[in-house]
């Protein structure tokens, strides 16, 4: 049999995987939806944004032991795991009549609320799985050289899988008479396919050398080196102030701009689109320019970004949205990639401990949230403006110390 890693089987390998980034997507869908439940069970901004925290609660409690199982079983029987728990956090709100009809169900019923909060936890512990797994596995399926292009490629296709929390409800749900809760059998189908073509793929995965198996004991003194205790600090930041954009545009326009039959719609085009638009066009800027210099221009143009919704202007508060979408795209998959590339004999053990950094997306947006309820929604955003502000700083450092 042939194993060698020609472009053919780069490509076969890959595809399943690409998959797996969109499925790994869903798990973001707890951004979109702290608007629409916020709607639906008459929440307060800080109620509403402890949708976040079920998520990515999990990312903080897995991540680093997944990493040490991962060291033990490898990378594939970790993503099919990962798989299997999304899916099963999905069949539970359909199980309960959460699958689009909005007659099924009581929204007001504080029964159905803790249903919907169970089923983002199964989700979020999926999405830590896929997090966990997915990223260093691109790694063994790319070329020598192209793992931060096909990285950010990945992550563009993790876009896609987000974007349809946003785009499902306003254009195929709301014209066909139903809730948004008709995510939840969509996403079933497409994880459902993606782990039917996952399981029988071969990957050869590009084992650790001259290390004894992974601790937790381990883990942990990999924070003591600066350079990498500043890349996790920088990942719980920056996935804190994506989850914070994510979830307080929607209410932003609808609140202070008064949009709000299709402010999830307007939402989207904002600022996930240019996040898909930017990590497509990251994937080819890459192959050109050093990922640490890309990392400093792109978490630049986010902090402009956000400046500019602070300016009072709705033109220039929408423009400022589009360029932190541009900005955020490309953040993750560079942190993550120039850590991995630095370190790769311990690429199991930075999986867990990056990955577990994205608890930042549980405890940073109650914090907006806060802010936003004794404030203003829009001065809210001062959150992820601080976030990248310190993201910029440990970027300069990192680069400073080569």
């Amino acid at each position: 049999m042939n194993t060698k890693n020609t472009p053919e089987n780069y490509l076969l390998k890959s595809a399943p995987i690409f998959l797996a980034f969109l499925c790994m997507g869903f798990g973001d869908v707890v951004g979109p939806m702290v608007g629409l439940a916020k709607n639906s069970f008459h929440l307060s901004n800080f109620t509403a944004q402890l949708l976040p925290l079920m998520g990515f609660i999990m990312f903080g409690l897995l991540s680093v032991p997944l990493g040490i199982l991962q060291d033990r079983k490898g990378k594939k029987f970790l993503l099919v795991s990962g798989l299997i728990l999304a899916l099963a956090g999905l069949i539970i709100p359909i199980l309960n009549g959460m699958y689009g009809p909005m007659v099924k169900f009581d929204p007001t019923s504080d029964s159905v609320f803790y249903i919907l909060l169970f089923a983002i936890l199964l989700l979020g512990a999926g999405a830590t799985i896929l997090q966990v797994s997915g990223n260093p596995i691109m790694r063994d399926v790319s070329p020598d050289g192209k793992f931060s292009s096909n990285l950010s490629l990945a992550q563009s296709v993790k876009a896609v899988g987000t974007s349809l929390g946003f785009l499902v409800p306003p254009l195929i749900a709301k014209p066909l008479g139903l809730d948004w809760t008709i995510l939840f059998p969509i996403y079933s189908a497409l994880i459902l396919i993606t782990l039917l073509w996952v399981i029988p793929t071969r990957i050869i995965e590009k084992k650790d050398t001259g290390y004894p198996p992974a601790s937790i004991v381990d883990c942990i003194k990999l924070l003591g080196n600066g350079f990498i205790g500043i890349m996790v600090l920088s990942i719980f930041l920056y996935v804190g102030a994506e989850v914070s954009m994510s979830s307080g545009v929607p209410i932003l326009l609808k609140e202070k701009y008064g949009m709000e039959n299709f402010g999830l719609l307007v939402a989207w085009s904002l600022f996930f689109l240019p996040i898909l638009a930017g990590r497509f066009t990251g994937a080819l800027i890459l192959r050109v320019i050093p990922p640490k210099r890309f990392l400093i221009v792109t978490t630049l143009l986010s902090l402009l970004g956000i400046f500019m919704m602070f300016l009072g202007s709705r033109e220039l508060a929408f423009a400022g949205i589009i360029l932190v979408g541009l900005g955020f795209a490309n953040i993750f998959p560079l942190i993550f990639s120039i850590t991995v590339d630095k370190f790769p004999e311990r690429s199991n053990e930075l999986s867990g401990l990056m990955v577990s950094a994205i608890v930042g997306g549980a405890l940073i947006p109650p914090l907006m949230g806060l802010t936003a309820d004794s404030t203003s929604v829009q001065f809210g955003f001062i959150v992820p403006l601080i976030c990248v502000l310190v993201i910029i700083g440990a970027s300069l450092f990192n680069i400073r110390k080569g």
